[in-house]
Order: structure tokens, then C-alpha cells, then sequence
């Protein structure tokens, strides 16, 4: 009988930890900006603060009808950024984060979901500025995250990214490592990038 309640209690207390972390995850914690604000930008295109990292507002629709994403998810960004700066509409215009990256198109090959070459993570080809990174999911993030590639140096990248979470930044660094000509990005979560050719 005491195993049997003891089993119930940790199933409750998880529980219950599981709803006031998804309650959580889509408030802002962080005062010191509102949801919308602007934070940073590349080539014009500019990244909003979302808060928490599940908040959802409406969906942003282009006037020709396009649809961007979720406001101010991460998604919504880096298809605003391929949108407005690269003028490239894709073809399936919704999905995951982690759903950019198709497993089973090999590297240097067209991913035709988003009408861009997709690279594997490590690849023959260096990552370059304008790329859009995949990243997994995770346990916290089911859904995955991608961001742009904002700076390339021969041992490092940064990326920028919308909705990294209310404490999270805008911009971060990664290694960029070369071996037997193969280029890494030094993240066991980051699946490949896409690129406009």
C-alpha cells in the first residue's frame, strides 16, 4: 500500500510540475521588455521580443497573403527575413522549427518544401551569412528552433534568433569546426542549414 501512494505522489507532484511549467513558458517573466518590442535587427528585418517561449498572438499574414508565422515565434522571423530581405516565398508555408530540416534529403540537395539547398550539419559546404539554422527539438522545446545566420568567421558563427526565451538574447556564438573538409557547427542539437541559390 505505501508504494502505491508513494507512486501517486511523485505522479501528482510531476504533474503538476508539468502544468506550471507549461504555464510558464507562456508568460513574460522578464519586465524590462514587452511582447512586440523590438530588439535587434539584420539587414533591416527586425527581431521582437515574445516572452515566453510557447506565448502565441495572432498570425502574421503578408497582404499577398502569405503566411510568416505566429507572432513572434521563431519561425515567423526567419521566414520575415527570407520574405522581406531575400524576396523568397516557400512553398509550404507552415510547420515546426525542427520541421525547416528534412532528414532525408542528403547534403547539398534542394529541400523542395522550403524551395532551398539544404546542408547537413557537418557538411562539405561552409555555413554562410543569410542561412537559415535547424535545431532540434528537445524536452523543453518540442518543437524546435531556427534562426539566421548573422556572422562567419573561420573558427566561429553567430546566429540570430527571435524567441530564445524572456531571459534568453537575440544574438549567439557556436564554434565552427573543420575536419576532413567537412565544416560543424558546434551544437549536437543543430540539424543543417538552408540556403537560397
Amino acid at each position: 500500500m505505501k508504494v502505491k501512494k508513494s507512486a501517486l505522489v511523485i505522479i501528482s507532484v510531476l504533474v503538476v510540475g508539468y502544468a506550471g511549467l507549461k504555464v510558464v513558458k507562456k508568460i513574460n517573466l522578464n519586465q524590462d521588455y514587452k511582447v512586440g518590442q523590438a530588439l535587434d535587427s539584420l539587414n533591416g528585418v527586425k527581431v521582437y521580443y515574445n516572452g515566453g517561449v510557447d506565448n502565441v498572438l495572432e498570425r502574421n499574414v503578408t497582404k499577398d497573403n502569405y503566411n510568416l508565422g505566429l507572432k513572434y515565434q521563431c519561425v515567423e522571423f526567419v521566414k520575415r527575413y527570407y520574405y522581406e530581405f531575400l524576396n523568397h516565398k516557400m512553398p509550404d508555408a507552415y510547420g515546426h522549427a525542427k520541421d525547416f530540416f528534412d532528414p532525408n534529403i542528403k547534403d547539398r540537395q534542394l529541400n523542395s518544401k522550403r524551395n532551398l539547398v539544404q546542408y547537413t550539419n557537418p557538411s562539405k559546404a561552409k555555413p554562410e551569412v543569410g542561412d537559415l539554422v535547424i535545431f532540434s527539438g528537445s524536452i523543453l522545446n518540442r518543437f524546435g528552433h531556427v534562426a539566421i545566420i548573422s556572422k562567419v568567421s573561420e573558427d566561429e558563427v553567430e546566429i540570430i534568433q527571435q524567441n530564445p526565451g524572456p531571459f534568453g538574447s537575440s544574438r549567439e556564438i557556436f564554434n565552427l569546426e573543420t575536419k576532413n573538409e567537412n565544416y560543424k557547427i558546434d551544437n549536437n542539437r543543430l540539424l543543417g542549414w538552408l540556403r537560397k541559390e
